[in-house]
């Protein structure tokens, strides 16, 4: 038997013997399984007006419009402190905010579908639609009635499985619980939906979202979101925490993080990185945000010209960096200055043991560290190349820009 939260809402609670206890205020469920039990029941007693809880084992039956609890069950009151790992459905849920971790959207509640099987009355579906709106308000009957007679259709539901849904709440005493049920649910959704959930969310409510994730899922949505959310989100963390994401993060991603944040919050989150990332990013923020050397990144792939094919191959296979910053490998001679350039493609159709030198392509498209973002766009407009490497006043090899940041640099909105 299924029926809906607001079918159970206000439906009068008697004895066994048909006296009349009170009337159903709300429902406690229990988190944890897949689709979660109600354990108890609250009631707002009759006459007294005073808020008591029976326990779901006490109730009899639900027949029309009434609930019947068992023999000598309605002076068998339970406490009424919401346990650990427990949620009210009404005061907790319906008309709040939910991350439908199916769609990758924040979705509001309009009723709550339930399962009334084996004497268990368990949560299955969330009602998004009108039709619970409808449900709520009485109309659901004339509603259906008038759209039946005049086009013989009815509004559907709008249900959703109770395991897609991610409950939100700020409330700290809440947080713990519904982080070990769902916490799972929210990192398997892709980072640039996690981004468009957390920017429909409040302060209170991003905050949570975001602080149940893992440092990796936090870095990857972070380079998703827009500038004043990734702003705010890091000003709410501790340095320590900031500068863990911030090493997860793509350089040039973490430089623009950086250089959004006000001055002594920036300064004390560098402090708190590792060596070898701080000195990285200190180098980046050298540049100019609106020049090459401000949007490249570090993260590329370089070799010597008298290293092999077989060598160069190895290299790449170890290699952790992103599929668009691999698109060429960079040849330089030992003082780091670039000389040359091969793909991927020439590298799996050279001979292992071939010395690079003998194939690599020595005509370079490159920038300068300090060359405009208008020169960048246009570089690539012209050469239509994956990446370009950008280079010093010495030709030392700095960096590589690869396509979507350059067009990110002109414009803007791409990135959102």
């Amino acid at each position: 038997m299924f029926v809906f939260l607001s079918e159970i809402l206000k439906r009068r609670v008697i004895s066994s013997a048909g006296k009349i206890v009170g009337k159903v205020v709300d429902l406690r469920v229990k988190l944890g399984e897949l689709f979660p039990p109600v354990v108890s029941v609250r009631v707002l007693q009759k006459g007294q007006k005073r808020l008591v809880s029976f326990s779901w084992h006490a109730v009899e039956s639900i027949n029309g419009n009434v609930i019947r609890l068992k023999r000598d069950s309605e002076n068998r009151t339970v406490d009424l402190q919401i346990e650990e790992g427990e949620i009210l459905l009404k005061d907790e849920i319906l008309d709040n905010q939910v991350v439908d971790t199916y769609g990758a959207k924040v979705e509001r509640v309009n009723d709550l579908h339930l399962l009334l099987a084996e004497e268990q009355l368990r949560v299955v579906h969330v009602d998004f639609g009108i039709r619970g709106i409808l449900r709520r308000l009485g109309w659901i009957r004339y509603v259906d009635a008038l759209t039946n007679w005049l086009f013989a259709y009815q509004i559907p539901n709008k249900l959703l499985s109770w395991k897609y849904i991610q409950p939100l709440s700020h409330d700290p005493k809440k947080k713990a619980l519904k982080l070990n049920v769902t916490h799972r649910k929210l990192s398997e959704i892709h980072p640039p939906d996690l981004a468009d959930i957390l920017e429909e969310l409040d302060k209170h409510e991003r905050s949570y979202v975001f602080g149940s994730l893992d440092v990796e899922t936090q870095a990857d949505t972070l380079e998703e979101v827009d500038d004043k959310t990734r702003t705010s989100i890091i000003e709410g963390l501790s340095e320590e925490r900031a500068s863990d994401i911030i090493e997860e993060m793509e350089p040039d991603e973490a430089v623009d993080l950086l250089q959004d944040l006000p001055q002594e919050k920036k300064q004390e989150i560098i402090e708190a990185l590792e060596e070898d990332k701080r000195e990285e990013l200190e180098e980046l923020l050298k540049f100019k945000e609106e020049t090459a050397g401000g949007i490249m990144t570090p993260d590329f792939i370089s070799c010597l010209q008298t290293d092999s094919v077989k060598r160069v191959m190895e290299t790449f296979k170890q290699s952790d960096n992103p599929l668009d910053n691999i698109s060429y490998i960079y040849v330089t001679d030992e003082q780091e200055k670039l000389i040359g350039v091969v793909t991927l493609r020439q590298l799996i159709f050279n001979p292992a043991e071939t010395k690079i030198s003998s194939f690599m392509n020595q005509d370079i498209v490159k920038l300068k560290v300090d060359d405009s973002v208008e020169q960048v766009a246009e570089t690539f407009r012209k050469y239509k190349f994956l990446t370009i490497p950008v280079v010093d006043e010495q030709n030392r090899m700095k960096g590589i820009i690869t396509l979507r940041d350059g067009v990110e640099a002109i414009f803007p909105e791409f990135g959102e």
